[in-house]
């Protein structure tokens, strides 16, 4: 990876620097804890300035530091600039002032702003407030951009994504790298789509594109990390997450993936444990028929569908005495085929009785949580680690997310405590949780 080298960029000069300049400083202070913890401390050695230059200065650095509403404060006091109202609308639109901010980008247009980069920041404004219909109308007039412009592409892109239009998302995300082959933002929303659409290989060469550059991309090198360590590719995914923690140590997310990464380069294929396992299946999938019994027990248990040993264990001893001509007699037949395989009746139901008080106490909830319940998974916008460990464990809306335990979902391979805390905010945020065995 590239070296990021210190921009000459003085945000407190005389001067404010151009908008180019500013981005260019702002990816570099970001590019690392001590660089965002030294420019902190050169915003709290000029906050005492008063003046009109230094309101303008003074916003914009709180904004890269992701003190919105201050920087608002700041930016409002400061002399009219372009540079003014455009960070003034960025700071907006993280404080979800969605009208706002459309405002300042329009005032910027009287300071020189170019008309293109403001249509753009506006369409990229509403689809953040989710009004498509007037992001749409909004790209709608930069047609003539098509096949240009990559930004342009890009807003399409995330346009389509946040429709739904997935395809559409990937040719347009497409289109954006193609005419310009470095453009992160483009090459991460690809390789994400990619990743989700099953092309693997084409989302680990988009994020290695992008790791090859500076600054520190520290979502795609953790989702490249995901990818390697599903194909046991351990050491790769240690380098990505050990090249995040280079510049962020204390990124908290890293030093999780960081411990579950050891632990599944310690794991070890048990053997004579996966014998007893495949053995344990075999029985269970033992039909009935392969054993004596009588022509009653028999046809009983033909007529109630139970074919295997296996299904035998998911009935209880009153349920089969409930069923017309199962008696006494045909009971102590059955329990003498479960006992030689030191198996039993209802060996699976211990779990019924939780299952049966999750059926009633979704009866009694309202239609709205009934409704949350129902609702995707992906309405969580989890990560694509925690999204591709809950694809395999073939759970598809939030209520069956939230029937499972920790331990159940620990239990997954490659689904480790990262995961499981991300998890455990997106269901706290809503006001859900995991299911307890307490």
């Amino acid at each position: 990876m590239e070296q990021l080298v210190e921009p000459e960029v003085n945000l407190f000069s005389d001067t404010l620097p151009s908008l180019e300049d500013i981005k260019t400083l702002s990816d570099y202070i970001h590019s690392g804890e001590k660089n965002m913890l030294d420019f902190a401390q050169k915003v709290e050695e000029n906050m005492s300035n008063t003046s009109n230059q230094s309101s303008g200065s003074l916003g914009i650095g709180l904004y890269i530091l992701g003190r919105n509403e201050e920087a608002v404060e700041k930016l409002q006091k400061a002399k009219d600039s372009v540079q003014k109202y455009i960070y003034m609308a960025y700071a907006q639109r993280k404080l979800l002032k969605f009208n706002e901010a459309v405002e300042s980008l329009l005032k910027s247009l009287n300071f020189g702003a170019d008309s293109l980069f403001v249509s753009l920041e506006k369409a990229e404004t509403y689809r953040r407030a989710k009004n498509y219909e007037a992001a749409a109308e909004q790209l709608k007039s930069c047609v003539n951009f098509e096949n240009v412009s990559a930004e342009y592409h890009y807003q399409l892109g995330r346009l389509d994504e946040a429709q739904g239009l997935y395809q559409q998302a990937i040719e347009n995300y497409e289109k954006a790298t193609e005419l310009s082959p470095n453009f992160q933002e483009a090459l991460f929303y690809l390789a994400f789509r990619y990743d989700l659409s099953g092309n693997e290989d084409a989302a680990i060469s988009c994020y290695k594109q992008i790791a090859s550059h500076s600054p520190t991309y520290v979502s795609a090198l953790l989702n490249l990390a995901v990818l390697y360590e599903d194909r046991e590719q351990f050491e790769k995914a240690a380098k990505c997450i050990y090249t995040v923690l280079e510049t962020h140590p204390n990124h908290q997310r890293a030093i999780l993936f960081r411990k579950d990464i050891e632990s599944s380069k310690t794991m070890f294929y048990d053997e004579e444990k996966e014998m007893k396992k495949t053995r344990k299946n075999q029985i269970l999938e033992t039909p009935i028929s392969d054993f004596e019994l009588s022509v009653r027990s028999r046809n009983c248990l033909k007529k109630m569908k139970i074919r295997t040993l296996g299904d035998l264990l998911n009935i209880s001893e009153a349920e089969l005495l409930s069923y017309k001509n199962f008696g006494e007699t045909s009971l102590k037949e059955v329990r003498a085929i479960l006992e030689s395989k030191n198996l039993h009746l209802g060996m699976t139901l211990d779990d019924k009785p939780f299952m049966q008080q999750e059926t009633e106490d979704l009866m009694h909830l309202s239609e709205q949580d009934q409704g949350l319940l129902n609702k995707p998974i992906d309405d969580l916008q989890l990560s694509v680690r925690a999204r591709k460990c809950l694809q395999k464990l073939n759970l598809k809306s939030i209520g069956e997310l939230t029937s499972k335990t920790e331990a159940e979902l620990l239990g997954c391979k490659n689904f480790g405590v990262t995961s499981l805390n991300e998890i455990k905010k997106s269901l706290s945020d809503i006001e859900l949780s995991l299911r307890s065995l307490d």
